[in-house]
């Protein structure tokens, strides 16, 4: 796959690919395109069902152990061969691209979100089903670290004050604002931290092209390199969009805070 983004109208063509459906347990459930394994927020894309789950401590969405997420990608029969297609029904934001982050955090490279989700797939003709596949399961995959950069709360403390880089909020700008807080106990934004809204990369339900996406984030940085931005928004999730359209508009190498606002308040705002 040459870029991190499929159209619809080419999935029907794509032989031997693996794909995920990163809704709800619920909405899949209900329904999936034929073949599409589930991977929910909730489950396999996070650790918040597991005991002791403190948002504190990483976020309302922190990344599961490494080990459980090669486990899991096996389980999915996806190997370093295999061609990834992710999808959701909002624009990739919940939670296609955290899946695809995922999966490029642990060096896989053949990996898409599909371009308007499940809309678009349907608009192209696809069907759905409630029926679930059974993957043929592989070993493990073959990686030992996460290899996409990420900071810890202790580091974004820094970089926020530090004019080099820039510290990158993707939540509504009335949430950034502190105007409303429909989530998280506390209104606001991290100190020194700018906002893009992720909606911004899409235009009528799909990414901008390429070129207007670079435009975008060339205008936001200015003289400041990707490599020197740290993208976040609640929890991680939706942050992953822009880091999604960074890398469709050739802008590699920014930075997760998986933890977010979510992890963030609670700990610098409630003491």
């Amino acid at each position: 796959m040459k870029t991190p983004l499929l159209p619809a109208t080419d999935l029907a063509s794509l032989r031997s690919v693996v794909l995920l459906d990163a809704r709800s347990r619920d909405d899949y459930e209900r329904g999936h395109l034929p073949g599409a394994l589930r991977a929910d927020l909730d489950g396999p894309l996070s650790s918040v069902a597991d005991p002791g789950f403190d948002p504190r401590a990483g976020g309302r969405h922190p990344l599961p152990p490494l080990e459980r997420w090669t486990r899991q990608l096996g389980a999915w029969g996806i190997g370093p061969d295999s061609d990834v297609v992710i999808y959701d029904d909002q624009a990739g934001a919940n939670a296609a691209a955290r899946a695809w982050w995922m999966l490029r955090a642990v060096g896989h490279e053949r990996v898409a979100v599909l371009d308007g989700g499940l809309t678009a797939a349907l608009a192209a003709g696809l069907s759905t089903t409630a029926e679930e596949p059974t993957p043929d399961s592989r070993e493990p995959y073959p990686a030992n670290r996460w290899i996409l950069p990420m900071v810890a709360i202790e580091e974004v403390d820094r970089l926020r004050r530090d004019p080099e880089w820039r510290v990158l909020d993707v939540r509504a700008r009335e949430r950034f604002r502190g105007e409303t807080e429909p989530i998280d106990p506390i209104a606001g934004h991290i100190p020194g931290a700018i906002n893009l809204p992720y909606p911004e990369n899409l235009a009528d339900g799909r990414f901008r092209p390429a070129s207007e996406l670079r435009r975008l984030y060339e205008q936001l940085l200015g003289d400041v390199s990707p490599e020197r931005l740290v993208v976040h928004c609640g929890s991680g999730v939706t942050a992953c969009h822009t880091l999604l359209a960074l890398e469709a508009a050739g802008l590699r190498g920014a930075s997760l805070y998986v933890g977010s606002w979510s992890e963030w308040c609670r700990v610098h705002m409630t003491q």
